[in-house]
């Protein structure tokens, strides 16, 4: 601190601030939104150079730097490989979903990466990794990641 701000109080204001953005989400993303909304089917890049598939898309292989110009289907299905629970309300968390919120990360079946969504239907205490779960689209899609309302467990027969 120089001589001029000695004996000077610090200040601190407490507020909240919300700032509304809007970006360009890039032709693969979009491709990827426009897909979930227009036809509700999951699908992701891959690699032609090391046959990883992901999800979410990726236009460049973080393996080998190869361009992701092939797109795939992958299933609607996949494993609970992590989880973690919300328990009280914050700012994150949206106005229509009522805590506790169950986020995971999914891997569907086809795909080498996981994508983070919500888990529904299905009490906090009774998930576990390794379980199955299944998307559930939204009614009214809109072209982004909430057109897939959330994941819930798939009922074994």
């Amino acid at each position: 601190m120089t001589d001029q701000f000695q004996g000077i109080e610090p200040m601190v204001y407490k507020s909240k601030i919300n700032v509304p953005y809007s970006w360009w989400a890039g032709d693969t993303a979009s491709k990827f939104y426009l897909t979930l909304r227009d036809e509700k089917k999951i699908t992701a890049t891959k690699c032609v150079a090391c046959n990883k598939v992901f999800l979410p898309p990726r236009k460049v292989c973080p393996s080998c730097f190869t361009e992701n110009t092939q797109w795939v289907n992958v299933s609607d299905e996949g494993t609970l490989i992590t989880f973690t629970i919300a328990r009280r309300q914050f700012a994150a968390i949206p106005s229509d979903r009522k805590v506790p919120v169950i986020w995971g990360l999914i891997k569907l079946d086809g795909a080498d990466t996981a994508m983070l969504h919500y888990l529904d239907e299905i009490k906090p205490e009774s998930v576990t990794i390794g379980m199955r779960v299944k998307a559930v689209f939204s009614e009214g899609r809109k072209g982004n990641i909430r057109d897939i309302s959330h994941f819930k467990p798939v009922s074994r027969v």
